[in-house]
């Protein structure tokens, strides 16, 4: 079995979450929020954040949801094409506080400067550049 790259993951976000979900990903993140018209006339249990033309993070809210410990999830890593002091310019700009730095995570595409924030729900979100400074 190969498999070329991960299609979705999916997290589990409080029942009252999608306002803050949307604030954080849309808002202050950049990315896409899709399936959202569905998701609220009850066609389906979960919407989308669109983080890759091939990817997506489909949000699920549930009453059955329980934050993230040190004993489970820690962290979704996301490729950005841009500069690390560009991400970390634009994170400032939406006043999305950067949790850690790290100057060479190693990952699927090797290492690269990273910077790590944390969703309204207590998942950690790593921002890996793809741009050598």
């Amino acid at each position: 079995m190969d498999a070329t790259a991960i299609d979705h993951l999916n997290l589990r976000v409080p029942a009252d979450g999608t306002e803050a979900a949307t604030d954080f990903y849309r808002d202050r993140l950049g990315f896409a929020i899709e399936g959202m018209d569905r998701y609220e006339a009850d066609e389906k249990p979960f919407f989308d954040v669109r983080l890759a033309p091939e990817h997506v993070l489909h949000l699920w809210p549930t009453d059955e949801f329980e934050p993230p410990s040190g004993n489970g999830f820690n962290h979704v890593a996301l490729l950005i094409d841009d500069e690390v002091a560009a991400i970390e310019r634009q994170l400032d700009e939406a006043g999305v506080t950067i949790e850690n730095r790290h100057d060479s995570p190693l990952g699927a595409t090797g290492r690269a400067p990273a910077v790590y924030v944390e969703n309204p729900f207590g998942y950690q979100v790593e921002l890996k550049t793809t741009i050598d400074e």
